[in-house]
């Protein structure tokens, strides 16, 4: 089983304020399977740490009120480029990410209220019809 998986949730420190999102429960699920960890910011060389971003109205946003949308957007073609030759069995992405959030996504207010919806690499990994999961449904 080959198994797309978002770089901080196995420990890597890409996250926007640079840290990272380690789930041990994810770690423990992948045992054994092939692992591809990608970060679409870290592809595009995008600075760790950077501005938090959220999807405002459709746009990613920084939260110092600058349109980034090209940027991730260029990160979101980065990453299925890498991937588009791998037959990938599932994909598990980091939740709440502009990015990669699955289930919910920040509403773009900045003030950590989350709403229904998906990271811009998530949507496009579904839309695909590729067989994606939040981080979340892994925590026990």
């Amino acid at each position: 089983m080959k198994v797309l998986v978002s770089a901080c949730a196995i420990g890597c420190n890409c996250k926007y304020n640079g840290k990272n999102n380690c789930n041990e429960s994810v770690i423990e699920y992948l045992q054994g399977k092939e692992i591809i960890s990608i970060c679409p910011e870290m592809l595009a060389n995008m600075p760790t740490p950077r501005p938090c971003a959220e999807i405002v109205d459709g746009v990613v946003m920084d939260d110092k009120g600058n349109n980034v949308d090209s940027d991730y957007r260029n990160a979101v073609a980065l990453a299925l480029e890498k991937i588009q030759d791998e037959r990938i069995d599932l994909a598990i992405l980091q939740s709440r990410s502009p990015t990669c959030g699955v289930n919910k996504v920040y509403d773009g207010t900045f003030t950590g209220k989350l709403i229904s919806g998906q990271g811009l690499f998530a949507k496009a990994l579904i839309d695909k019809g590729y067989n994606v999961k939040d981080t979340e449904d892994f925590d026990m």
